[in-house]
């Protein structure tokens, strides 16, 4: 069983700088990945992360501002979020799956079957 807790949400003007971290436990997590919804929309994909490999994907809204990151010893996933904008604000999820999900689908919500609470992250203009 894995679970994981979402942390380090609040409010910031545009531009400004977030980080957010999922505290991880159980295993195996193969693939996890940070994911969003705004009230009324869909849920997507902001980024993800191959545990064990490293390798990393990101939304094409969020390349250059947002970095996904992991620390192993902590059993941790954070998302640096940086140059922030009104269009960012949402609840924010942090999921993993106990395969390693395919490139091609790593930003696909439904490919995760372990989900945090969400912790939201406001952008004020």
């Amino acid at each position: 069983q894995v679970r994981l807790v979402e942390s380090g949400g609040g409010s910031v003007q545009a531009g400004g700088s977030l980080t957010l971290s999922c505290a991880a436990s159980g295993y195996p997590r193969n693939s996890m990945g940070w994911f969003r919804q705004a009230p009324g929309k869909e849920r997507e994909g902001v980024a993800a992360i191959s545990t064990f490999g490293g390798s990393t994907y990101y939304a094409d809204s969020v390349k250059g501002r947002f970095t996904i990151s992991q620390e192993n010893a902590k059993n941790t996933l954070y998302l640096q979020m940086n140059s922030l904008k009104p269009e960012d604000t949402a609840m924010y999820y942090c999921a993993a799956a106990h395969w390693l999900v395919v490139p091609g689908r790593v930003l696909n919500w439904n490919e995760y079957n372990y989900w945090g609470q969400g912790t939201q992250v406001t952008v004020s203009s």
